[in-house]
C-alpha cells in the first residue's frame, strides 16, 4: 500500500457506510478543502491479519481505514503503513476512546467535535471518562453538537465552540415536490407518524406502544437500523410498521409520506444532551413535528414542534395535527435560514485556520 501525506486524520467511531449524520455532511465537506484519512473503530480479523487494515476511498481526497487491531492503542502502528508525514495538521475526533493515538501520533492541532455524549450512552465503559478527560487536555479546540453540550464542556474546556445539529435542506426539501413515495411504504395504510433514524435505547418503545394501541387507526413508521436492542425488544403491533436502514439519498422520499414526524426519545442518560439532526430534516420536508421533551429541542423549537409528556399528550398531539391544516412553514423556513451543513463546515474551517495562525 502506497502511503499518503494527509492534512487531516478523522477518528470516528461511527462506521461511514451506517446512518448518514454529523461526521460525514462535516467530513466530507472538510475533504473539499484537505486531504483527510478517516479511521473507524477496529474490526475483525483472521490470523495472520493482525495489523492490517481495509483501506476503501470515498473520493481521492477522502480516504477510510478500518484497521484490523485488538486493541485502540496499536491504531498508531497501523497508521505508518497508510500516513506518510511524521506530523499530521489536524487530528479530528469523534470519539475519546481513540485518544490514545495521542501518545503515538503527532498533531499540530487536535479538535474534539463531540457530537453526543458516548460516556452516558448503553454499555460505554468506565475508562471512557477517563479517556475523554486526556483529550479534553490534549485538544486545541472543542466543539459540540448541541447547546447543552456546550454548556457542559464548557466547564472542562477554555476553547469550546457550539455547533448544533445543521441541515441540507434542499436535499430534504425534495420531499415537497413530485418525486415518487417507494413501495413499501406507499403500501401501508395512512395516516402515517414517521420517524427516521437509529432505533436504540434512546427511543421510548413503551411510548411507541401504548400510543399505537391506543390510536389502532394510525400508522407508525420507524425507519433506520437497530443499535444495542434486539427484535425481541421492539413493540410489534398490527399497526407499528419497521422498514428498516434507508440510504441517505433516499430519505426524503420516505418522508414524504409522512403526515407527521415524530421524535419519540426515552428522557434518560443517552438523551440529556442529545440536538436531533432530524429535527431540521424535518422541518426541510414541511412536516408537522412532535417530539417528546429533549431539553435542545424544547428550547428552540417550542412555537413550532409540538412537546408531548405522555401517551395522552402524544394521541392528542396527532389528532390535533391531522384535524387541521398544517401553518408551521412560516417558522421552519426562519430556522432553516440561519443553519445549513455549508455554513457550520465553513466557520469550523476559519476557526481552524485563526488557530493554526
Amino acid at each position: 500500500m502506497e502511503t499518503n501525506y494527509y492534512d487531516m486524520i478523522v477518528f470516528c467511531h461511527l462506521r461511514w457506510q451506517f446512518v448518514y449524520q454529523r461526521p460525514q455532511h462535516l467530513i466530507s465537506r472538510m475533504s473539499n478543502l484537505y486531504k483527510v484519512l478517516l479511521v473507524e473503530e477496529p474490526i475483525g480479523f483472521a490470523e495472520g491479519q493482525e495489523f492490517t487494515a481495509v483501506f476503501s476511498e470515498v473520493n481521492p481526497h477522502l480516504h477510510i481505514l478500518q484497521p484490523r487491531v485488538s486493541r485502540m492503542e496499536d491504531i498508531g502502528q497501523v497508521l505508518q503503513a497508510y500516513v506518510s508525514n511524521e506530523t499530521v495538521p489536524y487530528g479530528w475526533f469523534y470519539s475519546a476512546s481513540f485518544s490514545t493515538i495521542l501518545n503515538s501520533r503527532k498533531f499540530e492541532t487536535v479538535i474534539y467535535d463531540c457530537m453526543d455524549e458516548l460516556t452516558l450512552f448503553k454499555g460505554a465503559p468506565q475508562s471512557l471518562i477517563n479517556q475523554e478527560n486526556f483529550l479534553l487536555q490534549k485538544a486545541d479546540i472543542v466543539f459540540t453538537g448541541g447547546k447543552s453540550l456546550f454548556e457542559s464542556k464548557q466547564k472542562l474546556h477554555s476553547n469550546v465552540f457550539c455547533f448544533p445539529s445543521s441541515v441540507d435542506e434542499n436535499h430534504f426539501a425534495k420531499a415537497l415536490n413530485g418525486i415518487s413515495i417507494p413501495e413499501d411504504i406507499r403500501t401501508i395504510e395512512g395516516p402515517i407518524v414517521g420517524y427516521f433514524g437509529v432505533i436504540d435505547e434512546r427511543i421510548d418503545l413503551d411510548l411507541i406502544r401504548l400510543t399505537a394501541e391506543t390510536l389502532p387507526e394510525i400508522s407508525f413508521v420507524m425507519i433506520g437500523p437497530l443499535a444495542k436492542i434486539d427484535e425481541n425488544d421492539l413493540p410489534h403491533l398490527p399497526n407499528i410498521h419497521y422498514l428498516g436502514m434507508k440510504s441517505y439519498d433516499v430519505l426524503p422520499a420516505y418522508l414524504k409520506a409522512f403526515d407527521i414526524a415524530m421524535m419519540p426519545f426515552a428522557l434518560n442518560d443517552a438523551t440529556k444532551y442529545i440536538s436531533p439532526t432530524k429535527t431540521l430534516e424535518y422541518m426541510a420536508a414541511g412536516k408537522p413535528i412532535i417530539s417528546t421533551r429533549i431539553k435542545d429541542v424544547e428550547r428552540d423549537y417550542t412555537h413550532c414542534v409540538r412537546i408531548v409528556d405522555n401517551v395522552d399528550d402524544f394521541c392528542e398531539a396527532i389528532l390535533n395535527n391531522l384535524s387541521v391544516s398544517f401553518d408551521g412553514e412560516g417558522a421552519y423556513q426562519e430556522i432553516l435560514a440561519n443553519t445549513s451543513w455549508d455554513a457550520t463546515a465553513n466557520k469550523m474551517q476559519n476557526i481552524l485556520k485563526e488557530t493554526v495562525l
